[in-house]
């Protein structure tokens, strides 16, 4: 394959090294999902997206070190802000993204981008045989969507505490697990922390996609719609949510840390 331009860019954050890094990939043309796969594992960030030109938008897909993944807010962000920055869209064009959720949109509003997610509610479900034990904790609430577990927990320094097996974690089959509790300090509505051991992410330092799942979960819980989240990696990240019916918007900043050039 010829040489390919590759760039990484910390998302969820104004701040370099903080957030989530991602890895962008804009391909000219679709090409082999094994090479996506290699060049996502050699990356070794939590995912790496691939994206190329079609008639009206771009194809998006997501991949972590072992797996593509059906939905990532992070690197859907990261990609977005690659598109602008790097000039390939005028600034104030909105980005369709084609993927394996949907159409996914994003539109600037700078320094910020909102991204227009499909709304994952968690409906309550019973824990499955170890999940509780893995982290040590008590739970208020346990429930499910389609992608992962979600936990509320008793307080912000519970979820903070945490210190989880992630070898009890690994056998839980979902995507993920998302911990979550209400913020006390009011610079935020909530927080939460997120474990993806089953795709090879032991903790991923801020979740766009969780915030799908959140988003609805604080709203009825709160008793009102825009929220804000922080999610308490030892990076960190803040995510602004707007729950709107069945979609939800989601807020974040963006800094790019590096541009390289792929030989392989």
């Amino acid at each position: 394959m010829p040489s390919q331009r590759i760039t990484q860019v910390d998302a969820f954050t104004g701040v370099a090294f903080r957030g989530n890094p991602a890895a962008v990939c804009i391909l000219p043309s679709p090409v082999d999902a094994g090479w996506m796969q290699d060049v996502a594992a050699e990356m070794n960030l939590s995912e790496t997206a691939f994206l190329h030109p079609r008639e009206d938008g771009y194809s998006l897909r997501w991949f972590t070190p072992v797996t593509e993944v059906d939905l990532c807010g992070h690197a859907t962000l990261a990609s977005a802000h690659v598109l602008w920055e790097e000039g390939h869209l005028p600034p104030d064009f909105e980005v369709r993204f084609h993927t394996l959720s949907g159409m996914l949109t994003v539109r600037r509003q700078d320094p910020w981008m909102e991204m227009n997610f499909p709304a994952e509610p968690p409906q309550p479900a019973a824990a499955p045989p170890g999940l509780l034990e893995a982290f040590g904790a008590d739970a208020r609430f346990v429930g499910r969507n389609r992608l992962d577990y979600l936990i509320e927990l008793e307080s912000e320094a519970a979820v903070r505490e945490l210190s989880p097996d992630f070898s009890a974690l690994e056998r839980i089959s979902t995507r993920g697990i998302i911990v979550t509790a209400a913020n006390s300090s009011g610079d935020y509505d909530f927080v939460s922390r997120c474990f993806f051991p089953a795709v090879g992410i032991s903790e991923d330092p801020v979740t766009g996609s969780a915030h799908c799942c959140l988003g609805p979960f604080w709203a009825a819980r709160l008793g009102h719609d825009s929220l804000v989240g922080y999610q308490a990696s030892a990076r960190g990240g803040t995510v602004r949510v707007q729950v709107a019916g069945e979609r939800v918007l989601l807020g974040g900043q963006a800094v790019t840390i590096l541009r390289g050039e792929l030989l392989a």
